[in-house]
C-alpha cells in the first residue's frame, strides 16, 4: 500500500497546487506531515492503508506530536494537512469515511500578558524621582508614566485626550476608544495633583499649542512613536524584562485592579473591552495574590 499512497499524496498535492492554489510552502509542509503521519502508522503496524485509518489512530499521533514536544500551533497545521488530504480522498471516491470527523485540534495556549509589580511602579513614580527632570519634557514624561498606570489606556488613547476632556473638579477624564466609543474613567488625588502641576508649567513653556492634553515642546500633539520611547526609557530603570510598551503598563493597570479586590466586570469597563472574554486573560495574575492570602491565614502555610 506504500506505493498507493505515495500516488494519493502526489494527486493531492497536484490538486492543492493546480486547483486549491496553495503556497509552495504549504505545499511542501503538507507532504512532510503526511509523511510523518505515514511513518507514524508503519511504526505501529507496519502497513499503511488511508482507508483503514480510523479516529483513535489520529488521536494517537497527536498524542505523540505533543509528548515530543510539538507545540500547539504545529500540531494544528498537520491536523490541517491530514483533514485537507482524507476531504480530498472522500471527495474522489477514494475512502468511504473521513477518520478526521470529530477530531478536536489542541487549544493553542494564550500569551499571558506582561506586567510590572507594584513595587516596581512603586519605585519609579515614588522613589526614583531623579529620573523625572523637573522641567516641560520630564513632567509631562512622569504624568504619561501615571496616566497609562492609573487609568489603563491605550496609546492612542492617550494621544487622543484634549484638554476640554480632563475635569479636575470632577476627577474624571473622557476616554474616545475603538471604534470612536467613549468612556468616563474616574481618577484620583495624586494623578489630579500631576495634571494640575503639568497643565501650569505646559501653559508657561509652550502658550503657542494645539488642544491636546499632552503636547510636544513645539506645541504639537505627540506621536505614537515618541511615546513609546518615553515608556521604554522609564521602565528599563526598574525591570529587566524585553517587552516595555505603554500596553505592557496598561496590563499592570488590569493586575493591579484584580490583585485588589475589583470586579472583573469593572475592570472590562475600565479597559473598555467589548466583551468579558479579553478581560480574563489577567485573571491569571490573581494567583499571586492567592498565594498571599493563603500564607496568611493557612496555619500550615
Amino acid at each position: 500500500m506504500a506505493i498507493c499512497f505515495v500516488m494519493l499524496v502526489a494527486k493531492f498535492l497536484q490538486y492543492i497546487k493546480y486547483e486549491k492554489i496553495y503556497s509552495s510552502h504549504t505545499f511542501v509542509s503538507y507532504q512532510t506531515d503526511l509523511n510523518q503521519f505515514k511513518s507514524f502508522v508503519e511504526s505501529r503496524s507496519k502497513t499503511f492503508d488511508p482507508a483503514k485509518i480510523d479516529s483513535l489512530t489520529i488521536r494517537e499521533w497527536v498524542i505523540s506530536l505533543m509528548e515530543s514536544g510539538d507545540n500547539a500551533s504545529s500540531v494544528n497545521r498537520k491536523l490541517s494537512a491530514l483533514k485537507s488530504f482524507y476531504k480530498f480522498l472522500k471527495q474522489h471516491g477514494y475512502v468511504t469515511q473521513n477518520p478526521m470527523k470529530g477530531i478536536v485540534a489542541p487549544k493553542k495556549s494564550k500569551m499571558l500578558p506582561k506586567f510590572l509589580r507594584e513595587d516596581e511602579m512603586d519605585k519609579l513614580l515614588v522613589d526614583l524621582e531623579s529620573p523625572f527632570s523637573r522641567d516641560f519634557e520630564g513632567v509631562r514624561d512622569k504624568l504619561i508614566i501615571e496616566m497609562f498606570y492609573s487609568l489603563g489606556i491605550r496609546l492612542s488613547e492617550l494621544i487622543g485626550i484634549k484638554d476640554e476632556n480632563v475635569d479636575l473638579a470632577a476627577k474624571t477624564v473622557l476616554i474616545t476608544g475603538k471604534r470612536n466609543k467613549q468612556r468616563l474613567l474616574p481618577f484620583g488625588e495624586r494623578l489630579s495633583t500631576s495634571i494640575k502641576e503639568y497643565k501650569k508649567l505646559r501653559n508657561e513653556e509652550v502658550p503657542d499649542r494645539c488642544g491636546s492634553l499632552f503636547v510636544k515642546e513645539d506645541g504639537k500633539i505627540l506621536y505614537p512613536m515618541l511615546v513609546y520611547r518615553i515608556v521604554n526609557k522609564y521602565i528599563t530603570m526598574v525591570s529587566s524584562m524585553t517587552k516595555r510598551s505603554p500596553h505592557v503598563l496598561r496590563h499592570t493597570f488590569a493586575t493591579v485592579m484584580l490583585n485588589n479586590g475589583a470586579e472583573l466586570n469593572a475592570v472590562k469597563e475600565l479597559l473598555g473591552h467589548a466583551s468579558l472574554a479579553a478581560t480574563e486573560v489577567y485573571t491569571h495574575t490573581t494567583f499571586e495574590q492567592l498565594q498571599k492570602i493563603y500564607k496568611q491565614a493557612h496555619p500550615r502555610a
